[in-house]
């Protein structure tokens, strides 16, 4: 797919609004009952942003991002302030934060994930744009050097040097962007001074990489 890897700047998205949205079907039964079922497996991120005045230079800095990723034609990273970290946004991430699997003595690459609630009603969601320098990783419960594997920022896997033993638990912290396109292809601006401008909200919705 279409995808450039690069940030929204983050003073661009200060304001921003939004969050997860999920697709249920709903069915009313004529017993009054219902039938709730969704096509979807994972939750889909939505933002607005540009939903306050702010300087000039900003406005034109946005229209800048917006006409090289070609309106929607492309997409690139976000981050999601209430979610852009393995564990709480409050603090950096501990290498035993996420579960990615278990060794089973020649497997060296693995998935980043995070996982949302837990036992049987968890959802596990892959990341696949992980922040390069931020990702620290476990194995049996004992944090590897740097060294030690190596990322791929583009898709979220990670490749150990070594096979973890067969039953180790590989575990990780990290932190990370949401791959995201604008969902409109015009950008609406309203000059509101010399220095001044109200830039209508531009929608963002995440994409699947």
């Amino acid at each position: 797919m279409s995808f450039h890897e690069v940030r929204l700047p983050a003073r661009l998205a200060f304001g921003c609004t939004g969050g997860v949205e999920r697709r249920t079907e709903v069915v009313t039964l004529a017993s009054g009952f219902e039938q709730r079922a969704s096509p979807w497996a994972h939750g889909r991120r939505r933002y607005l942003i540009a939903t306050a005045a702010r300087p000039l230079d900003d406005a034109a800095a946005l229209v800048a991002f917006f006409e090289a990723r070609r309106g929607r034609l492309y997409g690139f990273r976000f981050r999601d302030p209430a979610d852009c970290r393995s564990g709480p946004p409050s603090r950096a991430p501990l290498a035993d934060d996420q579960a990615l699997g278990v060794g089973d003595g020649t497997r060296t690459l693995f998935q980043l994930l995070k996982t949302y609630g837990s036992g049987e009603t968890a959802v596990s969601r892959t990341i696949a744009k992980p922040v390069a320098g931020s990702v620290v990783l476990a194995v049996g419960g004992v944090t590897l050097a740097p060294a030690a594997f190596s990322l791929e920022t583009a898709t979220g896997r990670v490749i150990l040097a070594t096979p973890p033993a067969a039953g180790a638990m590989v575990t990780a912290g990290f932190e990370f962007d949401t791959p995201v396109r604008f969902d409109t292809d015009r950008i609406d601006i309203t000059h509101e001074g010399f220095d001044a401008a109200r830039i209508g909200a531009c929608a963002l919705v995440e994409v699947r990489v």
